[in-house]
């Protein structure tokens, strides 16, 4: 039976129990970062001695908090990060994925959708990294500004209601 072990590092290991003449052994069938994916899975099954339960290591995956998605996903999102940082496509694809991809629009993208997409496809790692740079960044902010300086203990004119030597 296949299941999954975290490793220092991240990544996370699919490997399968062996009985051998020295007793059990464990070997790794594949090795990944981030989440499992179909790919992987096809990878480790072609190395298992026997048939992997594939919905039993999503199930692990997900408990594990690795998660699943698949390969066609991240090959659109690696796609996305490419023409959103890198040059541009031969306009012949252009079209082609144009053609592609307006056969699976099912439902209307936000507007602020765009500014999210810088995201797409960035790993964890850099995910991290700019948060902890972010998190730098307001922590630095706060220690710059001077203290606050105490508000007055009476910011109006004190208004007295009582009458007082009207004759």
């Amino acid at each position: 039976m296949a299941y999954l072990v975290r490793r220092a590092g991240g990544n996370v290991q699919i490997r399968e129990c062996v009985r051998t003449e020295r007793g059990p052994r464990s070997r790794m069938l594949a090795s990944f970062r981030g989440a499992l994916n179909d790919h992987t899975l096809d990878q480790a099954a072609r190395k298992a001695l026997r048939p992997l339960d594939r919905k039993d290591l999503i199930a692990k995956a997900q408990t594990m908090g690795v998660g699943w998605t698949l390969s066609a996903s991240v090959a659109a999102r690696r796609l996305v990060k490419r023409l959103r940082r890198g040059p541009s496509l031969d306009p012949v694809l252009v079209g082609l994925l144009r053609r592609s991809l307006s056969d699976m629009m099912e439902t209307e993208l936000a507007d602020d959708l765009d500014e999210a997409a810088d995201w797409v496809g960035t790993s964890d790692e850099e995910r991290g990294a700019t948060l902890r740079g972010l998190l730098r960044l307001s922590d630095a902010i706060v220690r710059s500004r001077d203290a606050l300086s105490p508000s007055p203990s009476e910011p109006y004119p004190h208004i007295d209601s009582e009458q007082r030597g009207v004759a």
